[in-house]
């Protein structure tokens, strides 16, 4: 998904899916330890906190992530 030059593309988020950490992993095939180091360099989709110990992460964040792991910018 392309953003507008100098905006962001905002998603409708109340039907989209999320992904556990074990998901993730399997989905993209890094570690733990990688994806927080990428994610702290905005070079990662970041995590949503769904309780006091619960994380996932948006499908779709992560599709674009996988289609350019390399070049993906998170906004």
């Amino acid at each position: 998904i392309g953003f507008p030059a100098g905006g962001t593309l905002k998603r409708d988020r109340r039907k989209a899916r999320l992904m556990r950490r074990s998901s993730v992993i399997a989905r993209t095939g890094l570690t733990r330890t990688t994806i927080y180091r990428r994610e702290s360099r905005g070079e990662f989709p970041k995590r949503e906190k769904l309780s006091a110990r619960s994380i996932a992460w948006y499908e779709s964040d992560i599709d674009d992530f996988v289609a350019n792991p390399m070049g993906y910018r998170a906004v």
